[in-house]
């Protein structure tokens, strides 16, 4: 059949773990980690994820104030610049959910795979960005005045 792929189909995982009704930890808070791991720096890994500055700080915020704990530190900047770097408890929090999220791939796999051996895959239909961390940040500025600089 024309326009038929014949690549063997998988199955992906999004996940996201709530920890309670104001704290939840997704792909991209862990994405955001892992790049902060890898360049050293905030600004660098909201580029390299195409997200602001403002909303990798925001991330980085909500994850500190709802674990109760720091998953970065950062140095102020100067002459050789600031920095991010993760901290021990953020490594765990990133290795945890990845653990979780292939626990949970290989688990769909396997309850699947009959799916999969019968050629029942669908055709990939284009999916709109989530935001879903978005609206939760924005739920906790409701009610609350923005105070002007």
């Amino acid at each position: 059949m024309a326009g038929m792929s014949d690549a063997t189909p998988t199955v992906a995982v999004r996940l996201r773990i709530d920890l309670g009704p104001e704290c939840s930890i997704g792909p991209g808070k862990i994405a955001l980690l892992e790049e902060i791991e890898r360049s050293g720096s905030l600004s660098k890994a909201a580029r390299t994820l195409k997200m602001s500055y403002r909303r990798g700080w925001l991330l980085l915020e909500d994850l500190n104030r709802t674990l109760g704990q720091p998953v970065t530190t950062a140095s102020v900047g100067g002459a050789g610049g600031g920095g991010a770097h993760i901290t021990p408890f953020g490594q765990h929090v990133v290795a945890a959910f990845r653990e979780i999220e292939r626990a949970a791939v290989d688990a769909a796999t396997r309850q699947l795979d009959w799916l999969l051996q019968a050629g029942v895959a669908p055709t990939p239909v284009p999916v709109a960005p989530r935001r879903a961390v978005t609206r939760s940040l924005d739920r906790k500025k409701r009610g609350r005045e923005v105070k002007q600089p």
